[in-house]
């Protein structure tokens, strides 16, 4: 099982031009998209990125509000990495590089886009 992340822009109200005479249509553009094991959990948690990663719906709806904490998180990860290594999963699926990857990815996303939605599939 993993989680997904995605960063949406506002929904907004557009011509559909296949429609004729139906109005406007809801859309959304996808910013970024990206996809981490559950496994990883335990050591996001310990970066404190953990609700910012895997309930970002609770505090953090909007990616400018991420960049605080993932910034923090990431910090953290980088320079306390046998911390974080000993919470590699035992059965493979998942390390710390992948979780500092990922937060990195993610930081950078949030900084391009800081006005997008954000949304988790868990």
């Amino acid at each position: 099982m993993s989680l997904d992340i995605t960063l949406r822009s506002q929904q907004n109200e557009v011509p559909c031009k296949h429609c004729v005479g139906t109005g406007k249509v809801t859309m959304t553009e996808t910013y970024f998209d990206i996809n981490i094991t559950h496994n990883l959990g335990a050591m996001a948690r310990e970066a404190g990125v953990y609700e910012a990663m895997w309930h970002p719906e609770e505090k953090y709806p909007i990616a400018g509000s991420l960049i605080p904490v993932l910034s923090l998180g990431l910090a953290l990860l980088q320079q306390e990495p046998l911390r974080f290594t000993k919470l590699n999963p035992q059965n493979g699926w998942g390390n710390y590089e992948h979780l500092c990857s990922v937060v990195s990815a993610y930081l950078t996303a949030c900084k391009e886009y800081p006005d997008a939605m954000v949304e988790v599939s868990r």
